[in-house]
């Protein structure tokens, strides 16, 4: 594990409220939409990759799905999702993992990750995460980034950009796109970030 990475995100976590970090989204409606539109079965094994405390998780509880993954580097986060959750955490299966360690024990019928791939910036990272995907997912992969057109850092972090090419490259070997979308955010201090969500099925 980058003991770098997982020291910044453990003190952003454990410093600032969701009011305070850009990425806070009340309803996270383009990944809500998207994963609605699969049609997935209810027992279906989902992962949200980055998780943090994003409220994702909430809604896809009140929807039914019930083999719900969060994986985030920071623990901090996945505490505040617990604690906002309360009794229904134990729903949920916790991991603490940088992505380029994760070892899944199962396959995914769904990867969603809204702004954790972005920074992975080195071509090892990248292409680390791009096998971990092929291997891993059975069924349906959501990845939304930074746009060409959006910031190009985050949290004082570098960040590497995207558009539908270069996302598509990356995961046509073992993927086949069923969209892609650009979407503005607005964050809690009102500026506006331009993310491109993409949305395969495994061939």
């Amino acid at each position: 594990m980058n003991s770098e990475s997982k020291k910044h995100w453990e003190t952003v976590y454990e410093t600032k409220n969701p009011n305070e970090v850009s990425w806070t989204q009340e309803v996270p409606t383009t990944s809500l939409e998207l994963i609605r539109s699969f049609n997935l079965p209810k027992t279906a094994a989902i992962i949200d990759v980055g998780g943090g405390d994003s409220k994702l998780v909430d809604y896809l509880l009140d929807d039914g799905y019930e083999n719900i993954t969060v994986l985030d580097i920071s623990s901090k986060a996945l505490i505040k999702a617990q604690t906002r959750l309360g009794e229904k955490s134990k729903k949920v299966t916790w991991i603490v993992s940088d992505i380029c360690d994760f070892d899944p024990k199962t396959k995914f019928d769904l990867w969603h990750d809204r702004a954790a791939f972005h920074f992975l910036t080195s071509e090892e990272q990248i292409k680390k995460y791009a096998t971990l995907v092929k291997n891993n997912v059975s069924g349906y992969l959501t990845i939304a980034t930074f746009s060409k057109d959006g910031p190009k850092k985050c949290s004082g972090l570098e960040i590497k950009q995207y558009d539908k090419d270069s996302i598509f490259t990356l995961f046509e070997e073992a993927f086949q796109n069923i969209n892609c979308i650009t979407v503005n955010h607005t964050t809690p201090f009102e500026t506006v970030q331009n993310f491109i969500f993409c949305s395969f099925n495994k061939l």
